[in-house]
């Protein structure tokens, strides 16, 4: 398992637990508004964040954490994700899972081997429009496959959306949220436009939202899940 950073306490990133972040090298998307740009290619891990490094870590945490946070890049992309998340396991950590859902076979093997207690998926816009904005010749229905699955087998879940023009309007997000239609949470997040992968991407317009514009999806799609809330 190649990891390219470690945020050692976090009490946002895992709903109701104070967790560590493990942030895994590379990913198979180009998201032109993603805030872990140096994580997209793959790097060889650097001193102190070698796998038996952050297993030490987390050994001698484990009085003081309660959960576990494998995100990205994009961790199923790893061939080592599955033993890497036992031996979290075997260590007595709850684990959540960031994932941009591109790969169900991965997700349907760790939940179905119990390694993961929450998966939280991306849903960037529709997926019919990811060969636009994010992957050219993305096969969709890896999507919706990732999200039937999330939907009938996760213990606990949610799906997300960054809020950014013009990959995210009114209408998209009710065809979003009627794509995850009773779903448990869904959660709409305000673009910070610090630090991006492809900062010229958005220089001809304002591409955030602002609050009362969140709240306004919000209202939408909180008719069709059974939560919605509003993350800044």
């Amino acid at each position: 398992m190649i990891l390219g950073g470690i945020q050692k306490n976090s009490f946002i990133d895992y709903p109701g637990k104070i967790s560590c972040v493990l942030f895994a090298s590379g990913c198979n998307f180009a998201c032109p508004y993603c805030h872990n740009p140096g994580l997209v290619r793959w790097k060889p891990a650097q001193k102190g964040k070698t796998e038996a490094d952050v297993m030490d870590f987390l050994y001698k945490r484990r009085e003081f954490l309660d959960g576990v946070v494998v995100s990205g890049g994009e961790p199923t992309l790893a061939p080592g994700l599955l033993p890497f998340c036992e031996k979290i396991k075997e260590m007595g950590y709850t684990l959540k899972l960031d994932t941009n859902g591109s790969r169900p076979r991965v997700l349907d093997l760790l939940i179905r081997e119990g390694l993961v207690d929450y998966i939280a998926m991306d849903i960037k816009t529709l997926p019919e429009l990811y060969g636009n904005f994010i992957k050219k010749n993305f096969d969709e229905r890896r999507l919706f496959a990732s999200i039937q699955l999330i939907m009938e087998s996760a213990k606990n879940y949610e799906f997300r959306t960054t809020c950014v023009k013009p990959m995210v309007n009114t209408g998209i997000i009710e065809e979003i949220s009627n794509l995850i239609k009773g779903a448990r949470l869904y959660a709409l997040q305000k673009f910070v436009p610090i630090d991006v992968l492809c900062p010229d991407f958005f220089n001809d317009s304002g591409a955030g939202y602002n609050e009362d514009d969140l709240f306004h999806f919000k209202s939408i799609a909180g008719q069709s899940v059974d939560r919605c809330i509003v993350r800044s």
